[in-house]
């Protein structure tokens, strides 16, 4: 008798394992064949805070992961899964084909349409200042918000510099900006540095559906710095240097047409510098931007060729000047929108 039982129980757990949901099983298959092999997330921190010419260090994000990820143990993590949905999406999105961080300009089909439409993001300003300068006007948060939806519609009017190489990738990421709301905070402090320290004092609105963005004296020469998703809520955002936000008022040449928003943005958006903050072998997750061996400064002459390509120097996630950078490619816009996706980190935004 107990050996027809245990039979019968063999036979209905067998029955029950052939009726398990199909959806389910062929989930789990298709986020296990995602390739995670490259997959990277601490950067050589001196080389990413490297200064430009005029000793300003464009952007502090990689440097800011770093420390993020050394404060909060479960991060490296949040940010793997948020990769491993990114590529699963991507993967599906290009019926399989090539592989979503595979780097080298164009080995891998371009991603066919979502059904996300487009996708507009409240923003609210947080200025924060200790005298009359640093309390930019109306008028230049007014001009930054005009900057970051033509250059995520590739509807800026340098769009038109882009090399014929690279023309054919221009995206119109089909993402748009709202000025929701800005907050002034009068403070006696000088300077903030890359703590997290203005988040502190002033926290976000409603981050799960709200950028944020600080506006305040970061001192060291340092632009700006953003957050990847999958990153504490409490700190999620972008912090620029009021001199370096928007085209008008308090700015500061060569970085005054408002692109270190864009580049920044770019960052929250799960975008990686366009050389992939290391060396030729080391990418930033995208196929159709070419490898490169460091960033760009200055304007470039084109062509300049790193690991035996075209550099696309014009990238918004380059380190190039102002006025000398003017495009996302159309696998950014797609490795972009996957933040938005079912899973994505940054769903708030369409749910």
């Amino acid at each position: 008798m107990k050996k027809v039982f245990l039979g019968m129980a063999a036979m209905a757990f067998l029955f029950a394992s052939c009726e398990q949901d199909p959806t389910e099983n062929s989930v789990d298959q298709e986020v296990a064949q995602v390739d995670m092999s490259d997959f990277y997330l601490y950067t050589d921190a001196e080389a990413d805070g490297k200064k430009t010419e005029d000793d300003k260090t464009k952007c502090y994000s990689m440097r800011n992961l770093n420390r993020l990820l050394n404060e909060n143990p479960g991060l490296h993590k949040k940010m793997y899964d948020v990769e491993q949905n990114t590529r699963s999406i991507l993967a599906k999105s290009t019926n399989g084909k090539g592989k979503p961080g595979s780097g080298g300009g164009g080995t891998t089909e371009p991603p066919v349409g979502d059904n996300l439409g487009i996708v507009n993001i409240p923003v609210v300003v947080h200025v924060i200042y200790s005298n009359s300068q640093q309390n930019i006007s109306d008028a230049q948060i007014n001009s930054q918000i005009s900057v970051l939806n033509e250059d995520f519609r590739a509807s800026n009017n340098d769009a038109g510099n882009v090399p014929s190489e690279f023309a054919g990738l221009v995206a119109d990421s089909e993402i748009s900006f709202t000025l929701a709301g800005v907050n002034r905070y009068s403070d006696s402090r000088s300077e903030w540095g890359t703590s997290d320290a203005m988040k502190y004092a002033y926290p976000p609105t409603s981050p799960s559906n709200t950028l944020n963005i600080w506006i305040c004296n970061i001192g060291g020469g340092i632009l700006g710095y953003a957050q990847f998703p999958g990153g504490p809520a409490s700190t999620d955002g972008v912090v620029i240097s009021p001199q370096y936000f928007g085209t008008t008022g308090y700015v500061s040449a060569p970085f005054n047409k408002g692109r270190t928003a864009t580049h920044e943005v770019g960052h929250y958006l799960n975008l990686r510098h366009i050389w992939g903050d290391g060396r030729c072998r080391q990418d930033d997750f995208v196929a159709d931007t070419p490898s490169s061996d460091g960033p760009n400064y200055s304007c470039p002459s084109y062509p300049t060729v790193n690991c035996r390509s075209t550099d696309m120097t014009m990238n918004y996630m380059d380190y190039t000047n102002d006025a000398c950078m003017y495009m996302f490619s159309e696998g950014q816009k797609a490795r972009m929108r996957t933040v938005f996706a079912n899973g994505g980190p940054r769903t708030g935004f369409v749910n």
